[in-house]
């Protein structure tokens, strides 16, 4: 079962940055620096009903219901120095309404060390990054409750006007109370997020390890982005490098536009992936086998629907995605989308979703319903009911 941490960062501006970083959006300088000592917590349920080709909702591994909290803690010690640390707890309360879910967990799922001094901080020990920062290794939040941590050291400056630097070192994959090695010296990334232009944010992220581990051959992946705003409609660019030494590259390029339209949000995204045989994310190393592969950063993804990641199997693919959303005042917001990831070596996966969310009592409550015909033709639906409380 994937475990609980929270999304956060580092000082002088990416020392704590709460809830996802959602792929689809623009990328936001980070949040500003906690106060001296800075308390969080979130409770969650989800229930999940799912149908898997002959599977039917009625099968007991396909219904699944899970609860989860989490506590964190972030503390300024005085002299520069502060810790931070979060407990996570799952539970199925006892239902065992599925097959391939525990039944109860707890772990101290952060603990590091922080150290500030000028517009240069420090952060060192089991933590999560953001997409927004690490494209290739990043935390994604989920019910609440993060998937995946990391183990290293994360600096950040912030000299450069309108321009935040970064550079970290990665030793391994937390996956609850084991460490996955990725590489033998680990791996190594330098990036940068600048907003000199107006309503522009530029970004670029490379990443280096040597083989060794899980890591057959020496690997590095580079990549870039520019997100813009004119008028009333919003554009994206990104390009994706992976490549594993002695082997075929991966190229993957996205591009869109979204704008509003009476109301009515809505984004087309377009993208291509060639038939490299780098991966497009680490997220997959450290999680439990069987499971679905971890999100790409990737902006041609679509999580836990179809791909994103480079499939050297699945030769090129092509990839068309709509996303709309719509804001009732007082009423949530409902939204949906389609996808079509069409690749030369496997049939052309399809998906759709629509969903409905709102507010009630302080709970950010979700309803939703997918739908995805994957490469092998197979069809799966599924209906997700979930509430968020955050404190």
């Amino acid at each position: 079962m994937k475990k609980m941490l929270l999304l956060s960062t580092i000082a002088s501006g990416l020392i704590y940055a709460g809830g996802n970083i959602a792929p689809v959006a623009p990328v936001q300088q980070p949040s500003v620096a906690p106060a001296a000592c800075d308390f969080w917590g979130t409770l969650a349920m989800r229930y999940d009903a799912k149908k898997d080709g002959d599977i039917g909702l009625g099968k007991k591994a396909n219904n699944v219901f899970a609860t989860a909290i989490a506590m964190g803690v972030e503390k300024e010690l005085g002299y520069g120095f502060g810790f931070g640390a979060e407990f996570g707890a799952f539970t199925d309360l006892g239902l065992d309404i599925a097959d391939n879910v525990d039944g109860t967990h707890s772990e101290l799922s952060q603990l590091y060390l922080t150290y500030k001094f000028g517009n240069t901080a420090i952060k060192a020990g089991r933590q999560a990054l953001p997409k927004a920062v690490s494209p290739l290794a990043f935390s994604v939040r989920n019910v609440g409750v993060l998937e995946r941590t990391y183990n290293g050291v994360v600096v950040v400056n912030t000299d450069l006007k309108d321009t935040t630097l970064v550079a970290a070192w990665v030793r391994s994959v937390a996956d609850g109370n084991k460490n996955t090695k990725v590489a033998d010296k680990g791996i190594f990334m330098v990036g940068a997020i600048n907003k000199s232009l107006a309503n522009t944010t530029l970004s670029t992220a490379i990443y280096y390890a040597k083989a060794g581990n899980n890591l057959p051959k020496d690997f590095v992946s580079a990549w870039g982005t520019v997100e813009t705003k004119i008028d009333s409609v919003k554009l994206g660019l990104q390009v994706a490098y992976s490549k594993l030494k002695g082997l075929d590259k991966t190229l993957a390029a996205a591009g869109y536009v979204a704008t509003n339209i009476n109301g009515l949000n809505t984004k087309l995204t377009l993208a291509y992936i060639n038939d490299g045989a780098a991966p497009l994310t680490l997220n997959s190393f450290g999680a439990p086998k069987g499971t679905y592969a971890p999100s790409s950063a990737f902006w041609g993804g679509t999580y836990r629907l179809f791909g994103g990641n480079a499939n050297a199997k699945l030769g090129k693919q092509k990839i068309a995605r709509l996303d709309l959303s719509y804001k009732i005042k007082g009423y949530g917001s409902v939204y949906g989308g389609v996808a079509v990831d069409k690749p030369d070596n496997a049939k052309t996966a399809v998906a759709a979703r629509a969903g409905y969310k709102f507010k009630v009592a302080d709970i950010n409550a979700k309803i939703e319903y997918r739908y995805n015909k994957d490469f092998a033709g197979v069809k799966h639906h599924r209906v997700r009911v979930e509430g968020i409380y955050k404190f």
